[in-house]
């Protein structure tokens, strides 16, 4: 048995130094950590790749037993790490600022496939993207007064220029003989003079009344600016002859281009009744939408203070026939019994008058008139056994000279 066990005892150790050498040469070697370093993002090659390697039993694992910690895969080392790069230019859209909507599909491949195309709008606008505000049609709207900076500039007026007399003529020609000069030229082709008659209304009417005529006639004479004018107006039944009637005597000014101030006389002449005169201030122009306005006040020589307020239009159908509507409205501060009118409205007159012009100066004309006295005025008409209320068919003519 002792020789037995003498014999062994090389043997075990001569495997106990091959099993050594078998063993990981680094086991028991404490191993300082590694330092990073730069490493591909693939896993790092095997050493031992294209070597044939013997088959290992289990049993002989050299990593048998120890703990080893997760394998950490260390991203790449940036070559460029460290180094300033300049920034690289935006490539520029070749579509930036076209307006690429609903394009109709093609069979042909889309060179700017995979781009944002923007919706287009049905009607395609070439100027899609520009900035167009300022822009403006026609010709650019420069000012065209002497004092435009786009002109060329202009001296100021010599002092010496605004230091003589207001007529450079005059210290040729003396200044009376300049002055008579100036006259004749106004009065000549500045201050024209003028006189025209006017007939607005002479005519006939036909209704539940007496058959009635009345005229109604202004003109006037003088400049644009002053003038003489003159008004008159009268009524009466065809059977009974003339009930009332009145003329102005007025001076009349132009205040603005379409309206003129009067101020005058007035005298009335009645048949049966007492005449009045009447101081009178009134108005007479063109308003807004082409109506002609006629109104004044009356103040009589017994103290009645009364006014009128007549209007007027022209609507033209054609060239020569016009329809005009005609308003007449009447006033009175205070009762005048022995003219049977009363205080307050006291009539109105309405009429629509169709009338031909054969020429300018000359339209017959037919029509209707209604009229209506109100208040203590109606009151009176009907004492006497009168209606308050008519209407009348009417048939005249206008025309001036």
């Amino acid at each position: 048995m002792n020789r037995l066990t003498v014999a062994l005892v090389p043997l075990l150790l001569a495997a106990g130094a091959v099993s050594a050498q078998a063993q990981d040469p680094h086991a028991g070697h404490t191993m300082p950590a590694a330092s990073p370093r730069p490493q591909p993002a693939t896993p790092a090659p095997d050493p031992h790749a294209g070597h044939q390697m013997p088959a290992r039993p289990a049993a002989q694992d050299p990593h048998a037993g120890h703990v080893m910690p997760p394998a950490q895969t260390l991203p790449a080392a940036d070559p460029h790490a460290g180094h300033r790069m300049p920034a690289e230019p935006q490539v520029a859209d070749p579509h930036a600022g076209h307006d690429m909507s609903t394009m109709a599909p093609s069979e042909q491949p889309d060179p700017p496939a995979g781009h944002a195309m923007a919706t287009r709008s049905p009607a395609q606008d070439p100027h899609a993207g520009h900035d167009m505000s300022t822009t403006t049609s026609g010709p650019p709207d420069v000012p065209t007064s002497a004092d435009n900076p786009g002109r060329p500039p202009e001296d100021p007026v010599p002092t010496a220029a605004l230091s003589g007399p207001a007529h450079a003529a005059d210290l040729v020609f003396g200044a009376e003989a300049m002055a008579a000069a100036r006259r004749t030229l106004m009065r000549e082709n500045g201050d024209i003079r003028t006189t025209a008659v006017v007939i607005d209304r002479l005519e006939s009417g036909f209704g539940d009344r007496d058959d009635s005529w009345l005229w109604d006639v202004q003109g006037w004479s003088g400049g644009d600016i002053n003038r003489f004018g003159w008004k008159s107006e009268g009524e009466g039944d065809v059977d009974g002859g003339l009930e009332d009637a009145e003329f102005q005597a007025l001076y009349s000014r132009a205040v603005t281009p379409f309206w003129d101030i009067q101020a005058g006389v007035r005298q009335d002449f009645r048949p049966d009744g007492e005449d009045t005169t009447h101081l009178v201030l009134g108005f007479q122009g063109l308003a807004p939408h082409w109506w002609e306005i006629d109104a004044a006040a009356f103040l009589s020589t017994n103290g009645d203070l009364t006014a009128r307020v007549e209007a007027e239009y022209d609507q033209r159908i054609t060239q020569r026939l016009i329809l005009q509507p005609r308003l007449e409205i009447d006033l009175s501060a205070s009762d005048i019994p022995e003219l049977e009118i009363g205080s307050g409205l006291s009539s109105v007159e309405a009429g629509l008058r169709l009338r031909y012009e054969f020429r300018k100066e000359f339209a017959p004309y037919v029509g209707i008139e209604w009229s209506r006295s109100f208040g203590d005025t109606a009151d009176h008409i009907e004492a006497r056994g009168g209606d308050p209320e008519d209407t009348r068919f009417v048939v005249g003519l206008k025309a001036w000279f």
